[in-house]
């Protein structure tokens, strides 16, 4: 079979490899989409995502669909032959976070296609992929593979929200129009914000933007924009920039929520403490999620605008033409390697 693997930084390969037998309570999962996600775009351009770096190689990927091919002994699930979504996370389910009920913040998880351990966690970009049978979810009915590879970056979009309360009637701030940024304005919308403000550095991602349900678009860089907010009730930074979480601060109302979604470089990052302080915002992180990837799968399944958002389906031998697509923010949005064509 055909494996999509970084060696090291910019060394990408589709590798031949040997399709891999289920053990017990596993499943084998013969993948149809695969999409592109910012860790592994980390991964290829530079060797690791923050202090998680390369030290063998890895097949990439953790937002996958397929069909079940067969189960390993004491495994059961959705019968041979449907068409699933991989839940890409196994939490250890016995340290204090997840008897906690917040299994998305495990100390001890396994997440596919992640060198946060070592021997890495092998991802799914590969013709079949071996996973826990416990992770598969059998797609709801009228939803095809294709807008179900969106599942999981939904599923961080939803968690965001989660973590942000209830948007219904409220006006939403969301910096950043990556595919993330723009998963959260189609959920928040789909939420029943009444107003979702939407910011970005290029145009076209501002369009992919409006795509998604935003009802104002602002150059990021322009701070005299009148779309700005002057207060909103709620902002979600998905831009991973210092500056987006600066703005997130200085245009909510006083005593609102700030979540900070976008994962920020290494190291300290500057921002204004002091309003957290004398408004007494609510700074709060969001970190993949865990149940939510459940209520994506049903969201996907009754709305059809999130098709918008994939913006290239590319065959898995030309991986790497796929991986420059997605990492050209000017050119796409969501990139899906395709292990049917």
């Amino acid at each position: 079979m055909l494996g999509c693997v970084i060696h090291g930084q910019g060394d990408l390969r589709v590798d031949t490899l040997p399709v891999p037998e289920p053990g017990a309570g596993q499943a084998l999962v013969a993948v149809r989409y695969g999409g592109v996600c910012g860790s592994d775009l980390h991964y290829w351009r530079h060797g690791g995502v923050g202090d998680f770096r390369l030290r063998e190689p890895m097949l990439l990927g953790h937002e996958v669909v397929g069909t079940v091919v067969s189960y390993g002994p004491d495994a059961t699930g959705p019968a041979i032959g449907t068409a699933v979504a991989v839940h890409p996370a196994t939490p250890c389910g016995v340290c204090p976070e997840c008897v906690d009920g917040r299994r998305n913040v495990c100390r001890d998880t396994r997440y596919l296609g992640s060198a946060a351990r070592f021997p890495h966690v092998q991802g799914g970009f590969a013709d079949h992929v071996v996973v826990p049978a416990e992770q598969l979810r059998a797609l709801p009915e009228g939803l095809e593979p294709l807008r179900a590879a969106l599942a999981e970056p939904l599923s961080v979009a939803l968690h965001a929200l989660r973590r942000a309360g209830d948007v219904r009637g409220r006006e939403v701030l969301v910096t950043g129009a990556g595919p993330i940024g723009c998963l959260v304005i189609a959920a928040a919308k789909a939420a029943g914000a009444a107003k979702v403000i939407a910011t970005d550095l290029l145009p076209a991602a501002l369009e992919y933007a409006r795509l998604a349900g935003a009802d104002v678009l602002v150059r990021a860089d322009d701070p005299d924009d009148p779309g700005w907010p002057v207060e909103a009730d709620v902002a979600i930074e998905a831009s991973g920039v210092a500056a987006g979480l600066d703005a997130c601060l200085r245009r909510v109302r006083r005593g609102a929520v700030v979540v900070q979604l976008g994962m920020l470089p290494p190291g300290q990052s500057p921002f204004a403490g002091n309003l957290v302080v004398s408004r007494e915002i609510e700074l709060r992180g969001a970190f993949r999620f865990d149940s939510e990837f459940d209520e994506a799968l049903r969201l996907l399944a009754s709305e059809a605008g999130f098709d918008a958002l994939v913006s290239a389906v590319v065959p898995v031998r030309d991986a790497e033409a796929a991986f420059e697509l997605a990492a050209d923010r000017a050119r796409s949005c969501k990139v899906l390697l395709d292990f049917g064509a």
